[in-house]
């Protein structure tokens, strides 16, 4: 009896070790439901929205005391005295406009389903209203970092303003869901402008467009910048050792898939640096997905620009170039780029997951008419959206960008080498043979069935070898 409760205590203190450095996709709670378009009911004093809504307000997130209410199938809530603000950017200015919704604004500590915050999207210049929701999916199905999404009618002042797409926030609620035990790091949120060029040691010249969410100064932030544009034969060590660099490469991979070019490799924008406490790396965390897709305002054919060249090249971007300037990294993302577009990536996939999310938001995006506002999206449009092209600014419709981005990526991938890590770190060796669970335990060693839901399980193959998974319906 002895000896199995030493053995189950060493199962459990490696699992744990596991846990601290890998994050876990938290369960789709009643706040993220993927069956069903919740309501979400904003009630706030009409001089209030109107000051809001005003021109000389568009700018500011000032936020106003309002009324949440939450109504589904089997949850119904009401939280008062949240705080309620505009978001986004040139949204701002459109008639579909986008929101925040903050519950600890005036009630200190308030939370609601874990989360201190919610991000409203109006997906104004998307016919489809799904680029964002499909975009999220793939970094799902890429394992990495990545918010949680659902759609929600939102009425404000008894006002349908129209479907909305529901997109967690980052902050410490978003690190606490996906890293337990990992979740006080230094978070930076980076927007446009943020190319990672070293700008010096003076924190007040990173400020303007590295905002720290979560810490006390931007000094690794330095660090991490001042390695990375650092000429030196040692680079592909020196960056493994502060940068998650195999996530960031499975992210870049879904960014040039989906034609994400409001990203950082070709806009220098919406993404976040977070740094792990356990090992002091930072991790790349992608987000504003909704100029994918074939949505393009540049005038570039995002369906065959090269993944190797894919970068904005009148403007640095050592974290991109730099990465594909190292031959094993190179080889990595080539690796992704073509397990991806054999796997989740594919125009059957993608169309068959576009088709069930657009059959649940049908009726609430028919009786949407603030989607019309901006560029005059008919109910039509929003139907064909999927296999035709609305023109203007989004060149392809779903179903024909990942077809032709598909045929233009194959074309350009090149062999797979499987070259070795040149540094003994952490980046983990492709598996020689494909994993094939045969049972399962909890974190605590205890045995589950292999299909188990809602709960972190470890897989195990006939070899001994475990992977970490978050099951989830």
């Amino acid at each position: 009896m002895v000896a199995k409760k030493s053995v189950l205590f060493v199962v459990v203190l490696m699992v744990q070790f596991k846990l601290i450095g890998q994050s876990i996709h938290p369960a789709n709670t009643p706040a993220f439901l993927q069956n069903e378009v919740a309501t979400v009911k904003i009630s706030m004093a009409p001089s209030d929205l109107a000051m809001l809504l005003g021109p000389d307000s568009l700018e500011a997130n000032f936020e106003y005391p309002a009324t949440f209410v939450y109504q589904s199938a089997t949850f119904n809530d009401t939280v008062y005295n949240v705080g309620f603000r505009l978001r986004g950017n040139t949204s701002r200015y459109s008639a579909k406009k986008s929101f925040k919704v903050s519950f600890n604004s005036f009630t200190q500590g308030m939370k609601w389903n874990n989360l201190e915050k919610l991000n409203l999207n109006g997906e104004h210049n998307d016919v489809s209203i799904l680029r964002s929701y499909l975009s999220a999916q793939m970094l799902v199905q890429a394992g990495v970092v990545a918010p949680r999404t659902s759609y929600v009618k939102l009425y404000v002042n008894n006002e349908y303003k129209g479907l909305y797409i529901n997109v967690e926030h980052i902050d410490e609620q978003f690190l606490k869901q996906r890293f337990p035990l990992n979740y006080y790091g230094t978070l930076i949120k980076a927007s446009y402008g943020a190319n990672l060029k070293n700008l010096g040691t003076n924190e007040n010249s990173y400020t303007p467009v590295y905002e720290l969410k979560q810490g006390n100064n931007l000094q690794s932030l330095i660090q991490f910048i001042t390695v990375l544009n650092a000429s030196s034969s040692t680079f592909a060590c020196d960056i493994q050792a502060i940068f998650d660099v195999d996530s960031y490469l499975k992210t870049l991979a879904v960014e040039i898939l989906t034609g994400h070019w409001d990203g950082y490799a070709f806009n220098k924008n919406n993404y976040y640096l977070y740094q792990r406490p356990s090992d002091g790396k930072f991790m790349f965390i992608e987000y504003d997905m909704d100029n994918t897709f074939g949505v393009d305002w540049m005038n570039i054919n995002w369906t065959n620009r090269n993944i190797y060249t894919w970068g904005n090249t009148t403007d640095p971007r050592p974290l991109y170039t730099k990465l594909m300037a190292v031959p094993y990294f190179k080889d990595r993302f080539t690796y992704y780029v073509d397990l991806y577009i054999n796997s989740f990536f594919t125009t059957s996939a993608i169309v068959s997951l576009a088709q069930q999310k657009q059959a649940l938001i049908e009726s609430a995006a028919l009786d949407d008419d603030y989607k019309g506002y901006d560029y005059n999206f008919s109910n039509f449009d929003f139907l064909e959206a999927i296999t035709t092209a609305w023109g203007g600014h989004i060149d392809f419709s779903i179903e024909d960008y990942v077809q032709l981005r598909t045929m233009s990526v194959t074309q350009q991938l090149l062999p797979f080498q499987n070259l070795q890590n040149p540094c003994a770190l952490s980046i983990n060796e492709l598996e020689k043979e494909p994993f094939i669970a045969v049972e399962a335990t909890t974190i605590l060693g205890q045995k589950i069935p292999i299909d188990t839901k809602n709960q972190v399980i470890i897989l195990w193959d006939k070899f001994g070898n475990s992977q970490k998974k978050y099951t989830f319906e």
